[in-house]
């Protein structure tokens, strides 16, 4: 399933997007070499995210959960490998063309998701923040705060 998102008027079409994927059970696909995984706040509802509306979210086109709560992203530092591999794997461009489209995007108001430097400071984000959804280390532990979701396409 492909999505394009060309702003706010098509946020409707990706909530039922979202919302058909998760009662159809998108059969699951495992990153690239498996070295991230998504974890979101515990009140936002679903096991699953299509790969397209994780790309929407990180780059702020979806800025509302299917229950019309603010979504409210977490990156990892330019500097970590996380990032690098969420970047090729989920928003399929590299480092440098994210950097390029948030200069620009900043140059119209829209400001990129706030960044943490470490997994530790993700998973606190996103445990203390309703709405919250970031990306960690495979290896790191998830406390009962955050909860995984499985991306699909």
């Amino acid at each position: 399933m492909e999505v394009s998102i060309l702003g706010r008027a098509q946020l409707p079409v990706l909530v039922s997007i979202f919302s058909a994927a998760l009662a159809a059970g998108a059969a699951p696909v495992a990153s690239a070499d498996a070295t991230f995984r998504v974890i979101v706040h515990p009140q936002v509802k679903g096991s699953q995210i299509p790969r397209a509306t994780l790309t929407s979210i990180f780059l702020k086109q979806a800025p509302r959960w299917s229950d019309g709560s603010t979504v409210l992203p977490v990156d990892q530092s330019v500097r970590s490998p996380v990032r690098k591999t969420f970047s090729a794997d989920v928003l399929q461009q590299g480092l440098v063309e994210v950097q390029v489209y948030w200069q620009r995007k900043i140059a119209t108001g829209l400001m990129p998701p706030l960044v943490k430097t470490s997994d530790e400071e993700i998973v606190s984000f996103v445990a203390s923040t309703p709405g919250a959804i970031g990306y960690v280390s495979s290896t790191t532990p998830l406390p009962d705060g955050v909860r995984e979701v499985v991306i699909v396409n």
